[in-house]
């Protein structure tokens, strides 16, 4: 990868936020105003929206917006975090788990999953990445909604049966790859083919989950449901797909001329991570 590249294209393309997050991720930011940019996607209620998540651009607090704003809180602790759990556990369904997206006012520019979710029913998949990302946060971990969340996807991935989705499935061994589980990752590992590799139903035709998806990080318990060689493959594909102008491509489809943009700002900083945290 060509980070000098890579600088350039954040500067041009990238949202104001994810510049900063490149510069912290550079070691040349400032927290301070990093955390400054984050608080404009902040509502009073402690949760975060306004398309925070490219594809949910509604303001309204969702879960798929503290999915982002931990991944910050990843790079860049603040108090914020704990607040962030106080507003999950304040919308958090009986049985512990989080609907995949509460109720939208303004579909506009959102992607249709977003929009038409039922807020009524838990999601074993934005609750496990939620959690899973929360858990990578040392100042929430002893909050109570983690607690009941990640009770919630260990209940739930006990009771599959059957291939989920491949999103369900990346999610929840990404949530078990942070936790630890070897029974619960033995159970999953079985549903992954040989190649790592596994079709995005309702997606673009082109669009996998791949090794790097399930185990994106070298010290998981989850690199052990892959073989090296697989693992190595997928590190080497994606340094190649950096692009000329420096940043990494969207691999699926977007909902509004502003989201592909976003992402690339996004999936350029995740990229640069997994490359380095592999070497």
């Amino acid at each position: 990868m060509d980070t000098n590249k890579a600088k350039s294209f954040m500067a041009t393309h990238a949202r104001i936020l994810d510049r900063h997050r490149f510069r912290v991720l550079m070691g040349e930011g400032d927290p301070a105003a990093t955390l400054a940019a984050l608080e404009a996607y902040r509502n009073p209620d402690g949760g975060y929206g306004w398309g925070l998540e490219p594809d949910l651009r509604a303001g309204e607090s969702q879960p798929g917006g503290a999915l982002h704003a931990f991944e910050v809180f990843e790079d860049v602790p603040s108090p914020r975090a704990l607040e962030l759990c106080d507003w999950l556990a304040s919308v958090t369904l009986p049985d512990g788990g989080l609907p995949f997206a509460l109720p939208v006012s303004d579909p506009a520019g959102c992607a249709p999953w977003w929009a038409s979710a039922d807020p009524t029913v838990s999601s074993l998949q934005i609750t496990s990445i939620v959690a899973a990302t929360a858990h990578r946060v040392p100042a929430v971990a002893g909050h109570p909604w983690l607690a009941r969340a990640t009770e919630y996807c260990r209940s739930a991935i006990a009771a599959l049966d059957e291939m989920p989705h491949s999103l369900v499935l990346s999610f929840a061994v990404r949530f078990l790859d942070t936790v630890g589980d070897a029974d619960l990752l033995a159970k999953l590992g079985r549903f992954i083919p040989a190649d790592g590799r596994v079709h995005v139903a309702g997606g673009t035709e082109e669009e996998y989950v791949r090794p790097l998806d399930f185990a994106p990080y070298p010290d998981g318990p989850a690199r052990a449901l892959l073989d090296p060689a697989v693992v190595r493959a997928d590190l080497d594909r994606l340094a190649g797909l950096q692009q000329d102008d420096g940043g990494w491509p969207v691999e699926y489809a977007g909902f509004s001329a502003q989201s592909p943009l976003e992402w690339r700002g996004m999936l350029t900083i995740n990229a640069i991570k997994i490359l380095r945290r592999n070497r």
